[in-house]
């Protein structure tokens, strides 16, 4: 199977303890994981975790009926699993995946945009961030040990190493420091296409 966030996170739910697909939707979300992989539509776990059946590192290990509830199945990591996400880990933490967000693509075209315009939608950007290191650091119950908050840590230095540079930027913009206009990017553009 091919490496996934996802998958990394049910193999290491199941390594914990069996459950049902549902629980460990629910778990992804108590535990601020779903900022890490997608989990909004349901439908991603069951899929996820059918390919990990599928190639041998879960299966369904019984099931399980809570009063109210419909029966359901309950999955188990496999020998096989659990040495496929350890093998995993190995390979994710030394490697730097080569990852294809959509902001940087945004910065590639600003030229399309006006400096002014610019500087208003990155200070909404700005704000967002914000709220959302905010809120990560929020969530931290008192007492984890910071072994468990790694991943939430490594998202708030990310988020404030943004926050710093999109202030500075949106500083030149607002100071005219950074500004463009047409004719610089049409004498740019026959300079570079030459």
């Amino acid at each position: 199977m091919k490496r996934s966030p996802l998958a990394m996170v049910l193999l290491a739910l199941l390594v914990e303890a069996p459950m049902h697909p549902y629980r460990m939707q629910q778990m992804i979300k108590e535990r601020g994981q779903d900022q890490l992989v997608n989990v909004a539509q349901r439908n991603s776990v069951y899929q996820a975790l059918d390919r990990l059946v599928r190639d041998g590192l879960a299966r369904a290990g019984g099931t399980s009926r809570e009063a109210g509830r419909p029966e359901r199945t309950v999955y188990e990591v496999t020998e096989e699993g659990t040495a496929t996400l350890r093998q995993w880990l190995l390979e994710t933490l030394p490697e730097p995946a080569r990852e294809f967000p959509e902001f940087p693509v945004a910065l590639a075209f600003l030229p399309m945009l006006s400096p002014d315009e610019t500087a208003g939608l990155l200070r909404r950007r700005l704000t967002t961030l914000e709220e959302r290191a905010a809120g990560i650091e929020a969530q931290a119950p008192p007492g984890l040990p910071r072994l468990f908050l790694v991943e939430d840590e490594y998202r708030v230095v990310l988020l404030r190493a943004e926050i710093a540079w999109l202030r500075a930027l949106t500083a030149d913009l607002e100071a005219g420091r950074l500004t463009w206009d047409r004719t610089l990017i049409e004498e740019t553009l026959k300079h570079f296409s030459s």
